[in-house]
């Protein structure tokens, strides 16, 4: 566009509306925006960062921009940036992640100008306006000058100031010759008193901008990526088309005006005759509101709430439709995702509740097989899991016995065992790698171990169809699951052990060199009697020992070299032997059979054999304890079992025994340590005060309490046949 001697030819409002129409992305609109309502040159747009922009008043926001000087000499200045366009500068640059000091436009001003005249060139051919095909960015500074100076009426020293203009000739061009009416409207406010508010009256009120309804909308659309305003013709065909529908749809103007709205609609729907169904609804109600599934251009769909208003000319005729259309996507993805988190927590209930059931149920089981069927019966009830079974594996002929499932028949669990167990090729958890996950027949198998310290009685299958099945949270809860259950069956094993008053005594020989003591027994020809073996947690045990045919040192030298001896020492020497002191962690023969509930009685271990006898209850399943021993330390045998009657002590022969054993100096220094305090903590009394009490002196008394107290000891852990354990109920019905 041309700018005459006489008088600029400037753009008009809706030119400079068509050409931020025309803008196809949001740095095009912004381009035009800082040129056409700031007053900015490409080289100056080229310099321009965030840290440029500063807030000149806080209420209402006001913002200025400090200009930077350019390469040609031009000084920098001080503009007025208006807050639409402030807020849509720190738009772009937060969606294009720049930082304050970065460069807001990282091209040249040649670019810059070109594309402004790709605007134009594309809004010339949208609205069939030639003249907008010359406009440049020198045109837009010009709209600019005319709008500040005629329309807005500013102070043409500020214009010039804000604009950077050298002089105010540059201006005059736009500033028309007044009129004898403009003359006498100027100085006739000098004769009229002015409206108390600091209003002209004869004007209509203040000169300050009011915003428009357009200004509205486009403020609207500019504000969100979630709306959109589309125009058509009277057959449905795209006319008009902005940035905020191209930001949507992904189309350019030039791509999709003349198209029909069928091309926003998937396959089906047009197919169906949607589109034109939405609108002859809104031609005949003056208006319809629909929503469903609509399409990009790249083949993506969105779920949207679109509103089409027919348009009517001021004679009552049809001249198109008005589509906005706002993307509800977001809402819909956030429902399901709360759909999915209300059913995930609604599956988490499910299986708390199972759990909670689990554990009540196992209180209430009595037998090994009692825990097994509660296990089984309580998973599978409810909607947790479709069917549960529990098996152990028989070391006597390698085969897999099924000992009791729910919710299947145990005919029909061989077919469905996925294969992958046996060869390993399943997925395992880090948290809890017990835990094992296969898929098979559209179901999701778990597997789960049930295990008490070293010992594993059996596996324990749970399968669903459940999607998404077995997630890290689940997995841990079956592998606690599986030691709830383990510790259930050992407590149930050493229960009915303390009860009966039956047992079966059994003689076991293990061969197997994983044992440190068979190990050491056969390499140095020597023998280990056991005198005692107290646990000290879950997985350690200290074994008191009679060790003949070797020296100390060196078994001590082999018990450095094992990783299940962590300690050891020498106690006390014999003439045909010592006593010596290890602490064993970890897997061991004695500690697999107690795990297993059993009573160790006595073990012997010589020549690289360990003989061992226990002790169970009378209906204890004595198969699954060899089976379990045998699979944890294959090279064993059972050489002999018999049953036996368990006989108790009651609390007068616990007493007539001791009586026996001990000196009356030896009850009378007890006694009197006793009841004066000694023993108390604090100490009521000392050594010395009860001695001087007995008459006699402190040596004295420290001998009758060491020796009574070894006699007391000796009675309470040793019976009469030298066992080396006393289980919890003999020592019950002992101290009745």
């Amino acid at each position: 566009m041309s700018v005459d001697a006489g008088e600029a030819d400037v753009l008009s409002k809706r030119q400079y509306e068509s050409l931020l129409d025309a803008a196809e992305t949001y740095r095009e609109a912004l381009v035009v925006r800082l040129c056409g309502d700031v007053g900015l040159r490409p080289a100056e747009l080229a310099r321009l960062t965030i840290d440029d922009v500063e807030q000149a008043r806080i209420d209402p926001p006001r913002y200025l921009v400090r200009v930077p000087g350019t390469e040609e000499g031009r000084d920098g200045r001080t503009a007025y940036l208006p807050t639409r366009v402030e807020r849509e500068l720190r738009r772009y640059a937060r969606s294009n992640d720049l930082s304050p000091a970065d460069r807001i436009f990282s091209v040249t001003p040649r670019r810059l100008q070109m594309l402004v005249s790709d605007v134009a060139d594309r809004a010339a051919d949208l609205y069939d306006d030639p003249a907008l095909a010359d406009v440049s960015t020198g045109d837009l500074r010009h709209y600019f000058a005319y709008r500040s100076l005629v329309d807005r009426g500013i102070n043409p020293r500020v214009v010039k100031a804000a604009g950077g203009w050298r002089s105010f000739e540059a201006l005059e061009s736009y500033l028309p010759e007044p009129t004898e009416a403009e003359i006498v409207d100027a100085f006739e406010a000098i004769e009229r008193p002015s409206d108390p508010r600091g209003r002209d009256r004869s004007r209509g009120g203040d000169r300050a901008d009011t915003v428009g309804d357009d200004s509205v909308v486009r403020l609207l659309l500019a504000a969100s990526d979630q709306y959109a305003l589309v125009r058509l013709d009277e057959d449905g065909y795209v006319e008009r088309w902005n940035r905020s529908a191209a930001a949507m749809f992904g189309y350019r103007a030039g791509e999709i005006v003349g198209t029909h709205v069928s091309a926003f609609y998937p396959d089906d729907a047009v197919d169906e005759g949607e589109p034109e169904r939405v609108l002859s609804a809104a031609l005949e109600d003056s208006g319809h509101e629909v929503e469903g599934w609509r399409v990009r251009k790249d083949g993506s769909t969105f779920r949207a709430t679109t509103v089409v208003t027919p348009l009517r000319d001021d004679r009552g005729r049809h001249r198109g439709y008005a589509l906005f259309v706002r993307d509800v996507s977001s809402y819909y993805d956030e429902l399901a995702d709360l759909r999915s988190r209300r059913a995930e927590l609604e599956r988490r209930y499910a299986l708390a509740r199972r759990h909670r059931e689990l554990t009540e149920s196992l209180l209430e089981a009595d037998d090994h097989e009692g825990v097994e069927t509660e296990t089984c019966e309580t998973l599978a009830r409810g909607d947790g899991y479709e069917f549960a079974w529990i098996d152990r594996t028989t070391m006597a002929d390698r085969r897999r016995e099924w000992r009791v499932a729910s919710g299947i028949e145990p005919d029909a669990i061989d077919p469905l065992a996925p294969e992958t167990w046996e060869a390993g090729s399943v997925e395992e958890d880090d948290a809890d790698p017990g835990v094992r996950v296969a898929e098979r027949d559209d179901r999701t198998f778990a597997r789960v171990p049930l295990a008490y310290g070293e010992t594993t009685y059996g596996t324990l299958t749970v399968a669903t169809d459940r999607e998404s099945a077995f997630d890290g949270d689940e997995r841990a809860w079956l592998g606690t699951i599986g030691r709830q259950v383990g510790y259930a069956i050992t407590a149930v094993r050493r229960r009915n052990l303390l009860l009966s008053d039956r047992v079966v005594e059994f003689d076991l020989a293990c061969r197997d060199d994983r044992s440190f003591l068979v190990d050491a027994s056969e390499r140095l020809d020597c023998r280990f009697e056991l005198d005692s073996l107290v646990p000290t947690s879950e997985s350690t045990q200290l074994y008191y020992l009679r060790l003949e045919d070797a020296e100390p040192a060196d078994v001590f030298d082999l018990a450095q070299e094992s990783d299940s001896v962590t300690d050891f020492r020498l106690i006390e020497t014999y003439e045909d032997g010592w006593r010596v002191e290890f602490v064993v962690e970890g897997s061991s023969p004695l500690l697999t059979l107690s795990e297993y509930g059993v009573t160790v009685r006595a073990a012997t271990v010589e020549s690289g054999t360990a003989t061992i006898t226990g002790e169970c209850a009378g209906d204890a399943d004595l198969r699954t304890i060899v089976d379990g021993f045998r699979a944890a330390f294959p090279d064993s045998e059972l050489v002999g079992k018999r049953e036996a009657e368990r006989t108790v002590r009651t609390a007068r022969e616990f007493r007539e025994g001791l009586e026996e054993r001990l000196t009356d100096r030896q009850v009378a220094a007890l006694r009197a340590a006793y009841f004066g305090g000694y023993y108390d903590w604090p100490r009521e009394s000392t050594a010395e005060e009860i001695a001087d009490a007995m008459g006699i002196s402190s040596p004295t008394l420290h001998n009758h309490l060491r020796k009574g107290q070894h006699e007391l000891l000796r009675t309470f852990f040793d019976d009469p046949s030298d066992d080396l354990q006393e289980s919890d109920g003999e020592r019950a019905a002992t101290t009745e």
